[in-house]
């Protein structure tokens, strides 16, 4: 029965932890951006990699943004692409166009951002990724959002799209509940989380803190990684920003196979985390799920055991369906709601897999072997 000890105090470990996510996320406000123009001018910076299919959808909304063009530059660094990704960016008169010469090991997003960086005139720096979309109104409130807030870093949200298929539909509940925690411990200042794919700092503070200097070594870790030499050196600057106007739209994994190596990738950023905290969050997390798989090899033994896996099932949805719900009803995916129970089996086994390979640090990415 010590085992089932064990798994009785994870679980209320844990319960505690999303109940904490659920009330913080809850009660964040909603931002609601002025009509107003500030005058802030705004460099946003898209590192791309062979995104032909993508590219050109994402200028084009960048093209209709509501915020004033003579306020913003758009400068895509192109990381050495195979494809026509640089023919069609040449397309588009208002996008400045950088090609890397040199390649670098391992960090080469960082390189194509800090490129971009370099070559930006703009007070504050946005990136996305080549395969976003923003809303019409997305530079627009992030911009009045800056001003209200002074802030230095701006956490903002990112949805999956997605569509019948498990795959796509898993993948976009899950990114939801990262967003979801990724607001509630960015608000209350706790951790270090954002995601690349929708940030906003100040170009000073970028080189106030190095850079990626110290942490350009590392494959990923462009966003939180460097936010967390933000918070160190501006404590209080760093906000999320919760506002339906600023969610930017990315495209799912389309293969299990370049799932798995995308949660991989991201799950080898944890043994470099230079913001400890997360450490025994992430720790808990991995040794709930586990204890799935331990109750069902301990039941080959004592077949209660499957019992226990079966009610622990149930009873952490019970405690997770209160924040999904509210996660959900904020990016107006409701339909996923009554989907909950059933991919946790899903979600149990891809945690438990990416947790683990994450920590061998290799993997391909692009068409990249990273290590």
């Amino acid at each position: 029965m010590t085992l089932l000890y064990i798994v009785i105090v994870f679980f209320i470990l844990y319960s505690l932890l999303i109940i904490y996510y659920w009330r913080t996320w809850s009660s964040i406000s909603i931002f609601k951006p002025t009509n107003e123009t500030t005058q802030i001018k705004i460099s946003v910076i898209i590192p791309a990699r062979n995104e032909e299919n993508n590219i050109r959808k994402l200028l084009e909304a960048l093209d209709n943004q509501s915020y004033p063009k003579e306020h913003t530059e758009i400068i895509v660094v192109d990381d050495h692409s195979t494809d026509s990704t640089a023919s069609i960016v040449q397309q588009f008169s208002f996008v400045k166009l950088i090609q890397l010469k040199e390649d670098a090991i391992n960090s080469y997003k960082k390189k194509a951002i800090e490129t971009g960086i370099a070559a930006a005139t703009s007070e504050l720096i946005v990136t996305t990724d080549a395969d976003c979309l923003p809303s019409t109104n997305w530079l627009q409130t992030i911009a009045s959002f800056k001003e209200e807030k002074e802030a230095g870093f701006i956490a903002a949200p990112v949805v999956i799209n997605c569509n019948s298929s498990v795959l796509q539909i898993f993948q976009a509940m899950d990114f939801m509940v990262l967003q979801g925690i990724t607001g509630a411990v960015v608000a209350n200042q706790k951790m270090s989380m954002c995601n690349g794919a929708n940030l906003a700092y100040d170009r000073n503070a970028f080189y106030q803190v190095n850079g990626f200097s110290g942490i350009d070594h590392i494959a990923s870790g462009d966003d939180m990684l460097l936010m967390h030499k933000i918070v160190k050196e501006y404590p209080g600057k760093v906000h999320y920003l919760k506002s339906k106007e600023a969610i930017v739209s990315t495209e799912p994994m389309y293969t299990w196979k370049s799932f798995f190596t995308q949660r991989i990738r991201w799950a080898s950023k944890a043994s470099v985390y230079n913001d400890k905290r997360i450490l025994p969050v992430l720790l808990l997390v991995y040794l709930i799920n586990l204890s799935f798989a331990v109750l069902l090899v301990a039941g080959f033994w004592s077949t209660q055991y499957w019992l226990y896996a079966a009610i622990l099932w149930v009873a952490k949805t019970l405690v997770e369906l209160p924040f999904f719900i509210s996660v959900s009803n904020f990016f107006e995916k409701q339909w996923a709601v009554k989907l909950f129970f059933f991919f946790q089996p899903l979600h149990i086994f891809y945690t438990i897999i990416s947790g683990l390979f994450g920590q061998f640090g290799k993997y391909e990415w692009k068409g990249r072997k990273v290590s």
